[in-house]
């Protein structure tokens, strides 16, 4: 295969023990789930990322997940993407977004931070926005909480349930974007879930 045949998929967290199945942690909970659906497991990458490659259609897609905190991502990334022989225009970034509520998945090319200090230290490190971006709906956090606090909790009991539907959302959208394209990969989704 042909890096032009390659994509990288990032899904964005923050490693150890103690974030994992936490709402900041979205990331990393859509690559975990397409490492499964295709039998692929994790290894470690001098890039400081677990990456796991799987085949989606003829399609080679690289599962990364950079072991920085948030923060730190967009090295790791860079360097995968780099590695590979990738361009940004076929890297999709899988991220919580609290402007979404909880259970709301949208894509998009491009675009600012919003915020995010992941998409930011992407962002940065590879010197352009024109990559496409997952936004995992999460939601605001009650009145009188922290937006730190709140990302940084594990999801609820309700949101556990509804996550194994919303991980193959995730998935077949990632899918869809490495086969059809982001046009008709936003289109199924809004029209599956408007």
């Amino acid at each position: 295969m042909t890096s032009d045949e390659c994509w990288v998929v990032a899904g964005l967290g923050n490693p150890g023990p103690w974030f994992r199945g936490t709402r900041h942690n979205a990331g990393f909970l859509v690559a975990d789930h397409l490492a499964r659906r295709h039998g692929a497991a994790f290894r470690w990458h001098r890039a400081r990322c677990r990456l796991a490659e799987i085949d989606v259609d003829g399609r080679r897609v690289i599962l990364a997940e950079p072991q920085w905190f948030m923060n730190l991502s967009g090295g790791p990334v860079a360097t995968v993407l780099q590695a590979y022989g990738v361009p940004a225009e076929r890297l999709l970034v899988v991220h919580d977004d609290l402007d979404f509520r909880f259970g709301a998945v949208r894509m998009k090319r491009g675009g600012g931070a919003g915020g995010h200090n992941g998409l930011r230290s992407v962002s940065e490190a590879l010197e352009t926005t024109q990559y496409t971006r997952l936004r995992f709906g999460i939601g605001r956090p009650p009145k009188g909480q922290k937006t730190g606090q709140y990302v940084l909790q594990k999801f609820t009991e309700s949101e556990r349930t509804a996550l194994p539907s919303l991980l193959e959302r995730c998935a077949d959208t990632v899918e869809a974007l490495v086969v059809h394209g982001l046009d008709k990969a936003q289109t199924a989704l809004h029209t599956a879930h408007a």
